[in-house]
């Protein structure tokens, strides 16, 4: 006959005396084991749970990573964009600055065909070359000096013909040059390299902001055609017109239209209000100057105002009148 092995458990009762609660040893020995196994899948479960977590830092990490990559290229992206309008607007300036005072590329190209044409053959011409082309450099850089000092300018708008002009009034006489002002006010941010007021980064500013309050009128600063009158990406509500001669102007951040893609306006006509719509930290207008869709530096555009055009045109009406 086998031995039975019992636990006893000992409980005192309310009315003092005690009970004897005798528990077979073999489900102690079954208790234990899944206790064990308890144990084991615990411990399991919390080494899985551990492993999760650190699975999912290890993600979070490396996604977190490829945000701050691609908001590098995106970053780099836009400074190289940035750097190619800038190179752009340098290279049209130049093209003005040659068209402005009659400068011509491929002159020296010209002289020298000119010389090798009419000169005889000889071993060796090339000094006699060179003191030629040094000397009409000279020639032209003493002309340009003489047109600079003397205030003569030429018109820089056409296509590709010179017209002398009298006085910078003439030139801004012209319907398609964008010598008023849009809007009267501080230039509080100007053209070229400055600190982004967002990220505090460097930027290339392709126009000039000019603060004004809220609504106040913004006005065509040339004749044209509106070729755009809708949002843009960061400026806002913008307005573009096409001046002809490949000469465009750009109005920004605007908080109204006054005017339709397609319309035609004239110089000082109202196209829309003063606004801070798109990235825009207050009140005021980004104007830019396209000539062949590159920015260049409006500042030297701005020669008149609405006050001024008044007084021109009132003056010229009692001149016709008398």
């Amino acid at each position: 006959m086998s031995k039975r092995f019992y636990i006893i458990f000992v409980a005192r009762e309310k009315d003092g005396r005690l009970r004897k609660i005798p528990v077979p040893l073999h489900y102690a020995y079954i208790f234990v084991a899944a206790a064990i196994v308890g144990a084991f899948t615990i411990t399991g479960m919390a080494g899985s749970y551990s492993r999760m977590l650190l699975k999912t830092a290890s993600f979070n990490e490396v996604r977190s990573q490829r945000e701050v990559l691609r908001k590098d290229y995106a970053q780099l992206e836009q400074v190289a964009h940035e750097k190619d309008v800038q190179a752009a607007s340098l290279g049209s300036l130049a093209n003005e600055v040659s068209a402005l005072y009659g400068l011509r590329q491929n002159k020296l190209t010209s002289a020298k065909a000119a010389v090798t044409a009419s000169a005889p053959v000889v071993a060796d011409n090339s000094d006699d070359f060179t003191q030629q082309a040094y000397t009409q450099s000279r020639d032209q850089l003493a002309a340009l000096r003489r047109t600079a000092l003397s205030g003569q300018v030429y018109q820089s708008f056409g296509l590709g013909v010179r017209h002398p002009f009298g006085s910078l009034d003439d030139v801004l006489s012209l319907a398609n040059a964008p010598s008023l002002w849009p809007v009267v006010g501080p230039v509080t941010s100007s053209f070229g390299e400055r600190e982004d007021p967002f990220n505090g980064e460097g930027a290339f500013h392709a126009g000039v902001d000019i603060s004004s309050t809220f609504g106040e009128p913004v006005r065509a600063t040339a004749d044209g055609t509106v070729e755009m009158a809708d949002r843009a990406s960061g400026y806002g509500r913008e307005i573009i017109i096409d001046h002809g001669y490949g000469v465009k102007t750009c109005y920004g951040h605007l908080s109204g239209f006054a005017v339709t893609e397609g319309q035609q306006v004239t110089r000082g006509q109202i196209i829309g209000y003063v606004g801070m719509s798109g990235r825009s930290t207050g009140p005021h207008l980004h104007y830019e100057v396209r000539i062949r869709n590159t920015p260049v530096n409006p500042h030297k555009y701005l020669r008149e105002t609405m006050q001024q055009l008044a007084s021109v045109s009132s003056a010229s009406a009692v001149g016709g009148s008398n």
